[in-house]
């Protein structure tokens, strides 16, 4: 039982990913909500995002993955409206909008099924 307790501090948390709604709804409350629980589990291993601003930027995975897990706990002061675009077997594109006092951050999220679970795979981010 001893061993059990360190290691339990670093095992992954289990997310239920099993369906394309579930990834999309976990991705929404860590980007939005501060959620750190299965963070690297959500993203595929060639995950990009790319925002779209006046100069264009590219993070990989490990950037986001990191990015994310410092936001802990902090929950962004914004509506959240989501979109489902495509969908199919495999593949789920939606449309996340965040809309701010000042601003809104639009999120397009491509949806992979690998595995048993969903991954985010793609996410392009553009401001108005």
């Amino acid at each position: 039982m001893a061993a059990e307790g360190p290691s339990s501090k670093t095992a992954k948390a289990n997310v239920n990913l099993s369906s394309a709604d579930f990834a999309l709804a976990h991705y929404v409350a860590v980007t939005t909500e501060g959620e750190s629980a299965g963070v690297e589990q959500l993203f595929a291993e060639d995950f990009n995002q790319k925002i779209q601003a006046s100069n264009s930027q590219s993070n990989s995975r490990s950037e986001v993955v990191k990015s994310l897990k410092k936001q802990n706990g902090e929950k962004l002061n914004c509506t959240v409206n989501t979109d489902i675009l495509e969908e199919s077997a495999d593949y789920m594109v939606a449309k996340v909008t965040l809309k701010f006092e000042n601003f809104t951050k639009t999120d397009l999220v491509t949806l992979e099924h690998v595995g048993n679970d969903w991954k985010v795979s793609k996410s392009i981010n553009s401001y108005k």
